[in-house]
């Protein structure tokens, strides 16, 4: 009974809160609503979003969560690679009213408080390399600024 109980600790406090794509704030519901009509517009193709789409994910190391829109996991039944590249896809990070989008091969969050850092795979030309080359970018939230800094600045 203390494993079972343990597991759905962990479940509920450990993995990151999902969410349903209608209480997207206005920002990231205009992004799928511009993913929807890019799909659509590729032999009427029909858009889905995959579990891990929407994350609600501390950003910013306040203990809040904040939104993720990950378009890794979007999906236009009509063209299979229409929001992803050789540089990967579309991420877009929300906390509060700012939007920061990146274009990234992967993603990760690592809490080093007070701060939350974001881990981000880059195209390799972002390092002076070409799309072989790892890359890789880090951002923190200010706030002071209200902005994302990332290592370069």
């Amino acid at each position: 009974m203390n494993l079972l109980r343990n597991v759905l600790v962990f479940l509920i406090f450990a993995l990151p809160a999902l969410a349903d794509e209608t209480e997207l704030p206005p920002e990231l519901q205009a992004i799928v609503g511009q993913r929807t009509v890019e799909c659509s517009a590729f032999e009427d193709g029909v858009l889905s979003l995959e579990d891990g789409a929407i994350q609600r994910i501390d950003l910013d190391g306040d203990g809040e969560v904040d939104w993720v829109l990950d378009e890794f996991f979007f999906r236009c039944s009509t063209a299979a690679s229409l929001f992803c590249g050789t540089g990967g896809c579309g991420v877009n990070f929300q906390i509060g009213d700012v939007l920061t989008s990146r274009l990234a091969k992967g993603w990760d969050v690592h809490a080093m408080p007070p701060l939350s850092l974001i881990l981000l795979q880059v195209h390799g030309s972002e390092c002076g390399g070409t799309n072989v080359n790892p890359c890789v970018d880090a951002m923190a939230w200010d706030p002071a600024e209200l902005r994302f800094f990332t290592l370069a600045e």
